[in-house]
């Protein structure tokens, strides 16, 4: 199995859609799926590096492996559902805590899927001169100034320097599993922020992040879009 340069870690509530993400990237499909047990992996080739893509279970039992998968990470991808507000909610009372064991460079990604789910507003009027009405799948409930806020207090928790980080408004993103939007910029966008770390760390001599061949998480799939 080849080495990997780097890793990058998945975290979210369960049905969120992280493993949904990783196989319309990876796979080039959207699958229905059920809930990941411990963790999974990928691993992608870009270029001339090996980076390894951590898929983790959202529900609550399996919250103790999450500071394990983090650990060493160069980039998080914290994951919520646009419908729900409680999922982005939990990615700073239960997720991000678990970040404390990644790289003190590590860069981090909000990230609210299935966008799929919400309809655009329709006008219709049954008659005319009536008011017309909007019907929609499903109410949006978290926008994306939401997720820049997170993103902004993330840095504060971190103690990072805002000036310096990277801005707000690139590391936040709103995708679709189902359709594919926005998921291949995701990917591609996280992983062309992590070479400068590959070579960071190939300059400096580090070992890798992870030894896949004494990391065996139990694999399965996950039931969300």
């Amino acid at each position: 199995m080849k080495k990997p340069d780097l890793k990058v870690v998945l975290l979210g509530d369960m049905n969120v859609g992280k493993t949904s993400l990783l196989h319309r990237y990876m796979e080039r499909r959207f699958q229905d799926t059920v809930s990941t047990v411990g963790g999974a992996f990928y691993l992608k080739q870009w270029g001339p590096y090996n980076i390894s893509i951590w898929d983790t279970a959202g529900r609550e039992q399996f919250h103790g492996l999450g500071s394990m998968y983090c650990r060493a990470a160069s980039a998080v991808i914290l994951t919520y559902d646009v419908c729900y507000m409680q999922s982005l909610l939990e990615l700073e009372d239960r997720f991000l805590g678990l970040t404390d064991t990644a790289s003190d460079d590590c860069i981090f990604f909000v990230v609210g899927n299935k966008t799929d789910l919400i309809d655009d507003y329709h006008f219709k009027s049954d008659t005319e001169g009536e008011r017309p009405h909007v019907s929609s799948k499903s109410h949006k409930q978290v926008y994306l100034e939401d997720a820049i806020a997170l993103y902004k207090r993330i840095i504060k928790y971190k103690m990072l320097d805002e000036h310096t980080a990277p801005a707000a408004e690139k590391m936040c993103f709103e995708t679709s599993a189902k359709t594919g939007h926005n998921v291949d910029v995701l990917f591609e966008e996280v992983f062309n922020m992590v070479i400068p770390l590959i070579l960071k760390k190939k300059s400096n001599g580090l070992e890798e992040t992870v030894n896949l061949a004494q990391t065996k998480p139990e694999k399965s799939k996950s039931s969300c879009c």
